[in-house]
Protein backbone atom coordinates (compact mmCIF):
# COMPACT_ATOMS: atom_id res chain seq x y z
CA UNK A 1 0.00 0.00 0.00
CA UNK A 2 1.71 3.30 -0.64
CA UNK A 3 2.48 5.90 1.59
CA UNK A 4 -0.59 7.96 3.29
CA UNK A 5 0.18 11.63 4.13
CA UNK A 6 -0.03 12.94 7.35
CA UNK A 7 -2.28 15.42 6.36
CA UNK A 8 -4.53 13.11 4.42
CA UNK A 9 -4.42 10.68 7.50
CA UNK A 10 -5.51 13.86 10.03
CA UNK A 11 -8.59 14.48 7.41
CA UNK A 12 -9.75 11.11 7.51
CA UNK A 13 -9.66 10.97 10.91
CA UNK A 14 -11.44 14.12 11.65
CA UNK A 15 -14.15 13.14 8.73
CA UNK A 16 -14.40 9.74 11.17
CA UNK A 17 -14.63 11.82 14.22
CA UNK A 18 -17.43 14.31 13.12
CA UNK A 19 -19.31 11.44 11.84
CA UNK A 20 -19.08 9.78 15.11
CA UNK A 21 -20.14 13.00 17.51
CA UNK A 22 -23.30 12.86 14.38
CA UNK A 23 -24.10 9.46 14.79
CA UNK A 24 -24.30 9.32 18.87
CA UNK A 25 -26.16 12.71 18.87
CA UNK A 26 -28.94 11.17 16.77
CA UNK A 27 -27.87 7.51 15.38
CA UNK A 28 -31.62 6.66 15.03
CA UNK A 29 -35.37 7.65 15.40
CA UNK A 30 -38.94 6.25 15.19
CA UNK A 31 -42.03 7.51 13.68
CA UNK A 32 -45.04 5.78 13.83
CA UNK A 33 -43.63 2.39 14.57
CA UNK A 34 -41.03 3.16 12.02
CA UNK A 35 -37.40 3.04 12.84
CA UNK A 36 -34.85 4.92 10.44
CA UNK A 37 -31.02 4.28 11.19
CA UNK A 38 -29.03 6.37 10.17
CA UNK A 39 -25.11 5.29 10.78
CA UNK A 40 -23.70 2.06 11.45
CA UNK A 41 -21.65 3.17 14.63
CA UNK A 42 -19.47 0.04 14.83
CA UNK A 43 -17.85 0.63 11.13
CA UNK A 44 -17.60 4.51 11.84
CA UNK A 45 -15.58 3.27 15.42
CA UNK A 46 -13.76 0.22 13.01
CA UNK A 47 -12.64 2.83 10.51
CA UNK A 48 -11.17 5.67 13.78
CA UNK A 49 -9.32 3.26 15.06
CA UNK A 50 -7.91 2.34 11.49
CA UNK A 51 -7.25 6.03 10.74
CA UNK A 52 -5.81 6.83 14.08
CA UNK A 53 -3.29 4.28 13.34
CA UNK A 54 -2.50 5.39 10.38
CA UNK A 55 -1.97 9.06 12.08
CA UNK A 56 0.51 7.58 14.13
CA UNK A 57 2.59 5.78 11.66
CA UNK A 58 2.78 8.82 9.40
CA UNK A 59 3.90 11.30 12.19
CA UNK A 60 6.66 8.54 13.23
CA UNK A 61 7.48 8.59 9.47
CA UNK A 62 7.63 12.48 9.61
CA UNK A 63 9.78 12.68 12.71
CA UNK A 64 11.99 10.32 11.24
CA UNK A 65 11.03 7.07 13.87
CA UNK A 66 9.83 4.00 13.36
CA UNK A 67 8.05 1.43 14.75
CA UNK A 68 10.62 -1.54 12.81
CA UNK A 69 12.93 -3.14 14.73
CA UNK A 70 15.76 -5.36 14.28
CA UNK A 71 16.43 -8.43 15.60
CA UNK A 72 19.85 -10.20 14.66
CA UNK A 73 21.00 -14.04 15.94
CA UNK A 74 24.32 -14.24 17.79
Amino acid sequence: MPAISLERAQAQLELYLAAEAAVLAKQSYEIQGRKLTLADLDAIQAGIKIWSARVDNATEAASGRSRAITITSR
